[in-house]
């Protein structure tokens, strides 16, 4: 069994570094449509995955949504991953010479206005269009900023990973980090990018309203943010066309009250809801394809 895992394994390293390599010799225009194709031959063969889907967007959305609506949005959003890849796996060698000037920009003011303030900023985002360019967007323009993220299941795909984010100035952090790393990249006044969108064990988390039901959702950024003082910045990169838009929303007001783990719970809902805004007006861009309502309170929660 585990000569299958390292055979499994080392062929999805190796055709990883061939994609990248191929991506990174042909001009960006066909390596977008190229990304694309990938992403709907994904959609064609993944059944699995488009059934969890198909499930996911009933639950956020009941009835509201047809049936032919879920299954448009479910393969644009594999399009725009694939295309979205194609973009990331090229930073190293384009960001700034083909990719920078693509993105416009909404609402920079509102992560001005908290960045000048020199207390750290929580950039609060998810798994919605191009997530990784989000970063180096911000970071390309001349602010200082860290992502959390989570080590992938194989050390050298990791490393690429962390590399790639490396090359254009983003600072890296992971979540097996001490919290000391993210502690003082605050303090710092970085920016520090978040993802809040997933339901996962290996993280403090707590079941905040999402899209109506209770969602298993991480914390330990606004217990950071409140410690630290820092702001709370709702923001995502969601793909336009050819090019791509970094949506930034206004500060989340923080009213504390005398409770520490009540103020966790509503500020954590508050970003999920500013993050759920964003969400609706792009449905095509977030990954239903995640349980995100696979853990279940054990018992009716009152909050």
């Amino acid at each position: 069994m585990k000569i299958l895992k390292k055979v499994k394994n080392d062929f999805i390293y190796y055709c990883t570094i061939l994609v990248i390599r191929f991506f990174n010799v042909i001009p960006r225009g066909p390596a977008v449509f190229i990304g694309g194709a990938f992403g709907y031959g994904a959609y064609l063969i993944s059944g699995k995955d488009r059934a969890r889907a198909h499930h996911t967007l009933g639950i956020a959305y009941g009835d509201s949504l047809s049936a032919g609506q879920k299954r448009e949005i479910i393969r644009s959003l594999f399009i725009n991953f694939g295309k979205n890849i194609a973009d990331v796996v090229r930073f190293k060698k384009y960001y700034n010479s083909q990719i920078k000037d693509l993105i416009d920009v909404e609402g920079l003011e509102h992560f001005d206005r908290v960045y000048k303030r020199g207390k750290g900023v929580i950039a609060v985002t998810g798994h919605i269009g191009n997530f990784e360019l989000l970063a180096a967007f911000f970071v390309s323009s001349g602010y200082n900023a860290a992502v959390i993220g989570r080590e992938l299941y194989d050390g050298r795909l990791d490393k690429l990973l962390v590399d790639n984010r490396q090359a254009i100035g983003i600072v890296n952090i992971s979540t097996q980090d001490s919290p000391r790393r993210i502690l003082k990249a605050l303090k710092d006044g970085y920016a520090l990018g978040v993802l809040i969108d997933t339901d996962s064990m290996r993280v403090r988390s707590e079941f905040i309203p999402a899209f109506g039901k209770l969602s298993y959702t991480p914390v330990g950024q606004s217990i950071l943010g409140l410690k630290t003082g820092a702001g709370f910045v709702p923001m995502a990169c969601v793909r336009k066309g050819r090019r791509y838009e970094v949506i930034v929303r206004p500060e989340i007001a923080i009213e504390r009250t005398n409770d520490f783990d009540k103020d966790v719970y509503n500020i954590t809902k508050k970003c999920t809801e500013a993050l759920e805004e964003i969400i609706n007006e792009h449905k095509d861009q977030w990954i239903w394809i995640h349980n995100r309502w696979l853990t279940r309170p054990k018992k009716p929660i009152d909050k």
